[in-house]
């Protein structure tokens, strides 16, 4: 049974946010949620949006949606292993493509009503 205010419904009311501001940005949707598999005892990955900048930039964007600021807020959430199972994703992508363009890793962080973009927020290293 859906029950509202579930935490799927508030991460993809933030993605939805989330989405709507980069749009206004002049960014174009490629695919939301984009999952891959890793194995059966393995973490796969998932990039929230993929997006495409004006000069053909991929951007794979974690959507972080916090409440407040409090803790750190919803930038400091994105841990190093999260930021890993992105990668894995997004090279998994990246491999569908003939020609793989440029591409970076953003943060799209959520505190209450306050949004933050931050652009290249880590690297696939």
């Amino acid at each position: 049974m859906f029950k509202w205010g579930s935490p799927k419904s508030r991460g993809d009311l933030a993605e939805d946010r989330a989405l709507r501001y980069l749009q206004q940005q002049g960014l174009q949707l490629i695919e939301r949620n984009y999952r891959v598999a890793a194995g059966p005892h393995a973490r796969g990955g998932e990039v929230d949006l993929i997006l495409r900048e004006r000069d053909g930039t991929r951007v794979f964007v974690e959507v972080r949606a916090r409440a407040s600021t409090a803790h750190g807020g919803a930038a400091a959430s994105v841990t190093p292993a999260q930021q890993r199972r992105l990668v894995y994703a997004a090279r998994h992508y990246l491999l569908q493509q003939a020609s793989p363009p440029p591409c970076r890793f953003d943060v799209l962080a959520l505190d209450g009503e306050q949004i933050s973009w931050l652009r290249a927020a880590f690297d696939a290293d």
